[in-house]
């Protein structure tokens, strides 16, 4: 799943004349969390298989991997690893304005610049400083807002600490919180994003803690990267939810994405919903609806919807074929209860 988290940050210090990094810059410097995933009513997860307590835990790794230009100018690699994958890298720069990202690489190798660059932290903290964060990502619009709400006590795996509490809420696409405690020399020690639907409903959040002190380590063996899929699909309950393959009898509207990589010019993107088993209400694999879009770039995406019927959808399972150019290449389950 991607979010805007702010990657390990240190505190800005003077010290006589010289001026500190305000984080660790060490090669090979690195940060161990514990993250927990948690998905609201109605929500699943897709991806991870949650515990007793319908909470999914996974350690994650941050990590220093040296550096990479970028228009002439060397930025910090910053690498997620999760489930043996470099999942996505920041390019950052630290210095006594703070921490700023000026591009990102993704699970495939792709980067993309950030325009404008982002401030993940404006040095030196204190309790009161604001920023925002505008930019568009692909031909979404994206707003943050950050408040620096005061200083507080923090319990994590690593041990207890007195944290400056960073508040971003964002807006535009979608409704997003994030509350992150940083500790002058030490980084972010907790970190809780949190993703809501259009009403308010928790649809998934994502919980950081601190596992121990940050240290220098080898980079871990990393999994070869699969080889990118020609299209990439999900189905939710909103244009901008969570991915989830079960939905009730009353929901308004399910929306199939897909999101393409080195698509041919003018491919076809055709979509099939079809009712595999819904008792009487249809025959068996009865083919409800389908649509038809063209893709004018390489890396072009969109959605489909299918509007609830008037007497509600039939409960039963169902399954939605994405086609490339009348090849079937990506197939998805999902079940309607009552």
């Amino acid at each position: 799943m991607k979010t805007f988290f702010a990657l390990i940050l240190g505190a800005f210090a003077t010290v006589s004349t010289f001026a500190a990094p305000i984080m660790p810059t060490t090669d090979g410097m690195t940060w161990e969390y514990i993250m927990t995933q948690e998905a609201g009513e109605g929500f699943h997860f897709s991806d991870l298989k949650p515990d007793e307590d319908g909470k999914a835990r996974l350690p994650v790794m941050y990590r220093i991997d040296g550096t990479q230009k970028v228009d002439g100018k060397d930025l910090l690699k910053f690498e997620m690893h999760r489930t043996g994958l470099v999942t996505n890298t920041d390019l950052v720069t630290v210095d006594e304005h703070g921490i700023v990202c000026s591009a990102r690489i993704d699970q495939n190798g792709e980067t993309t610049k950030m325009t404008p660059a982002q401030t993940m932290v404006a040095a030196p903290l204190k309790t009161g400083m604001s920023w925002n964060f505008d930019t568009t990502i692909g031909r979404a619009k994206v707003h943050q807002h950050y408040e620096v709400t005061g200083e507080e006590d923090v319990d994590v795996p690593a041990g207890k600490f007195r944290a400056f509490h960073i508040r971003a809420v964002q807006t535009v696409p979608n409704s997003l919180s994030i509350d992150r405690w940083f500790v002058n020399g030490v980084g972010i020690v907790k970190d809780v994003t949190a993703m809501r639907s259009n009403t308010g409903d928790l649809m998934r959040s994502v919980t950081l803690e601190l596992k121990e002190p940050p240290k220098v380590a080898p980079r871990p063996q990393v999994k070869p990267t699969p080889r990118p899929k020609k299209l990439y699909v999900t189905i939710g309950k909103e244009v901008l939810a969570v991915a989830t393959n079960q939905f009730s009898a009353d929901t308004p509207k399910i929306y199939a994405r897909w999101q393409g990589h080195d698509l041919p010019r003018q491919a076809k993107i055709r979509i099939v919903w079809i009712a595999e088993n819904i008792g009487d209400a249809a025959p068996s694999d009865y083919t409800i609806d389908e649509s038809t879009a063209l893709a004018s770039e390489p890396d072009s995406h969109g959605i489909f919807t299918l509007s609830r019927p008037d007497n509600g959808w039939a409960p039963g399972d169902y399954r939605v074929e994405f086609y490339i150019d009348d090849a079937l290449t990506e197939t998805v389950k999902l079940k309607i209860s009552k």
